[in-house]
């Protein structure tokens, strides 16, 4: 076991998630490098390190620390390094000396006991005196905090966040009501604050704990896409995760009159959903966000749905004068979506592939811009923006950048992200189109609303029929079927799509209609094969030999989807085979493994949830430098650039628009938040586009071997789908109405405030 005691000359490296920390120490004139978890430490401080000397192959000798312990310093020298090492804010070297010189061996007493003397020193105001003192207690404070949290179990980063938000109170916090944490502090959920409280002492049936674990079923539940449960549902759900004997009925009540819950009586009408099945009348409880949000939701779309006074004949007018020889016809429901777009306030275009939604789009881009009208296009993801824009010739943003979503410093000292653009600063714009909306959550929704202006058109497209979005609410079904909005569904299929199988098929599909596998097609393939390994055997020999020259793109370009993440033919194991055929292990290529799964140089991967707070650059052809920003998000998919292990850092490229890439760093820690990409579930697919997709058919549950999920499959195929394993569970799947029950309520807000005449 070897030791250093010394000063702390520079930190190199930090993880602040895990605080593993690579570090100098100047000790008797020779510098050391430390290499461990330190709680919480700085520069210019003393500390006595524990370890083993080990020889790095390339970055030398270091101290693999096994304890350590900060040292106060005690002679004078040593305070004044450690007051002018930038530890202390608004003191530095100079005046650190001034301050030392003074009161020499007294002062750190000074500072603690008697700070407003620190003003006998030329350069020291009473209110720098009384920073400094108040800071020198504060770090104290934070190391005894530190190391108190780690006795719970909590994380570096987590133990920061929870001094930052309580200071001293929280010593007390944990002992009486630790749930409060899932309340106050992101990243703490019900589950680590349960298990923190089991190390405290907390009793099963405390107050705090059955209330805290009402509101994490309904959280859980919006994970799963509902924005409320039926009070039946809650309870069962509540019950089975708290495992206590109590009435949760009474802390219903309770919660309600604390404007936590809000618990709505289902009304009396009586309705069939095709999707949902019967829907049952009976009370259902929303978390109080929730709710608000879909009301809010509703009244802003109410406020939007104005109605002009052009006539048909002018818009006809218009539209013979701006119409190019080479335009095709529009057709009668076409036409009506135009003229709708003119004399509406909000207007919703639905339609299947290859009937004509793009030509719309764009003979009411053109109408509105010879007018002189701005207009803003946007979609839910950057692939679908990238689409958009390629269909239209105009640019369009993700609604995230549209919205201008940025970071700024709380008070906390964390960087809070936020929408630029809201009620306060809404977009400037006269029409705003939004493209594939079955994507759109009710956050998205609700953000995009409220930086939207009354007298502004609003015009949403997309297909009803593909799977809903990831995160919870069902915005666009919900807003069609709540009969309240001018709504033009297309359904002619024209000619030029008519000659793809892709597109054909798709619509047989979602009208459960058998296809004719055996037909010979040249953009619709099936390749009967019997077992999980053929099937993965066929795909690979398609992703690297047969697809790639046919539809002139690369194997990482063409993407294999399924149903499922678990099993045989599921998402983790066909990314580790495809991972060990396409990127297969390198000496020149550097890995880390992270959760079970090697992230290797040049891996396909996906963000599989969003983070607002990720920084990411744009870079031109030539690797220039340009836009930054913050936020990557649920279903971005990119390749890894770069692995740094001594800095325990990835770069992921994700492609942003036409030879611009945008990059993220991510730490090892952040890792969880990628999973290789070479394949991914269909859910995962939404809005994407991709020159060939290969799709594995075999057994599975039958909640996910649907309809929907199949037609949402095949229609993100752009020159070629090839489908792979047993036609009798694709005719299954075509047969299988079933989807998965989401609760969501926007359209019952909607048709309130109708009935209330708002």
């Amino acid at each position: 076991m070897a030791a250093v005691t010394g000063f702390v000359e520079k930190i190199k490296y930090r993880n602040e998630d895990n605080g593993y920390t690579v570090l100098t120490v100047a000790s008797e004139g020779e510098e050391y490098v430390l290499v461990g978890t330190f709680h919480y430490i700085n520069e210019g401080e003393m500390v006595e390190a524990f370890g083993t000397m080990t020889d790095h192959p390339v970055y030398g000798e270091q101290l693999q620390v096994e304890s350590y312990e900060i040292k106060e310093p005690q002679d004078t020298f040593a305070m004044e390094r450690y007051l002018g090492s930038g530890a202390i804010k608004g003191v530095g070297a100079a005046l650190a000396a001034r301050i030392v010189r003074r009161f020499k061996a007294d002062t750190f007493r000074i500072i603690e006991e008697e700070p407003e003397r620190l003003a006998e020193v030329k350069g020291v105001s009473e209110k720098l005196a009384m920073s400094v003192a108040q800071q020198m207690e504060a770090k104290k404070d934070m190391r005894q905090a530190m190391m108190f949290l780690q006795d719970y179990g909590i994380s570096m980063n987590l133990a920061v966040k929870i001094y930052q938000e309580y200071g001293y109170r929280l010593y007390g916090i944990l002992k009486e009501n630790p749930y409060r944490l899932a309340d106050d502090i992101p990243g703490v959920g019900f589950k680590m604050a349960d298990d923190i409280a089991r190390k405290a002492g907390i009793l099963a049936d405390s107050d705090y704990r059955i209330r805290a674990g009402i509101l994490y079923t309904l959280f859980q539940a919006a994970a799963q896409g509902h924005t409320y449960l039926p009070k039946a549902e809650l309870l069962r759900q509540a019950s089975d995760l708290l495992k206590v004997e109590v009435d949760l009925d009474q802390y219903l009540m309770d919660m309600q009159m604390e404007k936590k819950l809000v618990v709505k009586e289902k009304k009396g009408e009586a309705e069939t959903d095709a999707d949902l099945g019967p829907r049952e009348e009976e009370a259902v409880v929303y978390a109080a966000t929730y709710y608000y949000m879909e009301l809010n939701t509703a009244r802003m779309l109410c406020d939007l749905n104005v109605r002009g006074k052009v006539l048909q004949a002018d818009i006809q007018k218009r539209l013979d004068q701006i119409r190019q020889p080479e335009d095709p016809r529009l057709d009668p429901l076409q036409a009506r979506a135009v003229e709708e777009a003119v004399n509406s306030g909000l207007l919703i275009i639905t339609g299947g592939p290859g009937t004509g939604k793009t030509t719309t789009i764009n003979t009411i881009i053109r109408y509105f811009g010879s007018q002189g009208l701005d207009i803003l296009l946007g979609a839910p993801t950057g692939r679908a923006a990238k689409r958009m824009t390629e269909a239209t010739g105009c640019e369009a943003r993700t609604i995230h950048r549209m919205l201008e979503l940025a970071g700024a410093p709380g008070d906390d000292g964390n960087v809070n992200t936020r929408f630029q653009r809201n009620e306060e600063n809404p977009l400037e714009a006269d029409v705003i189109i939004i493209d594939e909306m079955s994507m759109v959550d009710i956050y998205l929704m609700h953000s995009l609303l409220k930086a939207i202006s009354v007298g502004t058109r609003l015009i949403l497209v997309g297909d009803v029929d593909q799977l809903p979005s990831v995160g919870p609410g069902n915005v666009l079904k919900d807003i069609i079927r709540s009969r309240c909005f001018n709504v033009v569904e297309l359904t002619h299929i024209f000619r030029q799509a008519a000659e793809s199988d892709i597109i054909v098929n798709a619509h047989k599909i979602n009208g459960g209609q058998q296809i004719d596998l055996a037909k010979r097609s040249k953009d619709f393939l099936f390749i009967r094969r019997e077992n999980p390994d053929a099937i993965i055997a066929a795909a690979i020999t398609l992703m690297t030999k047969k697809l790639p020259a046919y539809v002139n793109a690369r194997p990482l370009d063409i993407q294999i989807m399924t149903p499922m993440r678990k099993g045989a033919l599921g998402v983790e194991r066909l990314n580790s085979i495809l991972q060990s055929v396409l990127n297969p292990p390198d000496k020149q290529k550097p890995e880390k493994e992270s959760g079970g799964t090697v992230f290797r140089l040049g891996d396909k991967v996906m963000q599989i949830r969003n983070n607002y707070q990720l920084a990411w650059e744009i870079r031109g052809r030539h690797g220039i430098c340009g836009e930054t920003g913050t936020g990557v998000f649920n279903g971005d998919m990119g390749i890894i650039t770069e692995i740094n292990l001594f800095a325990e850092t990835v770069k992921v490229e994700f492609e942003e628009r036409e030879d611009e890439k945008k990059v993220a760093e991510y730490s090892f820690k952040q890792l969880e938040e990628l999973e290789l990409a070479y394949a991914i579930t269909i859910h995962k697919s939404q809005g994407s586009e991709y020159p060939a997709a290969i799709i594995p058919i075999h057994s599975g549950p039958r909640m996910l071997m649907s309809r929907n999920l199949i037609y949402t499959a095949v229609t993100r195929a752009k020159a070629c789908v090839c489908l792979v394993g047993l036609p009798e569970m694709f005719r299954q799947m075509v047969d299988n109405q079933m989807e998965q029950r989401r609760y969501s309520g926007l359209k019952d807000r909607i048709r309130e405030l109708k009935e209330q005449g708002l």
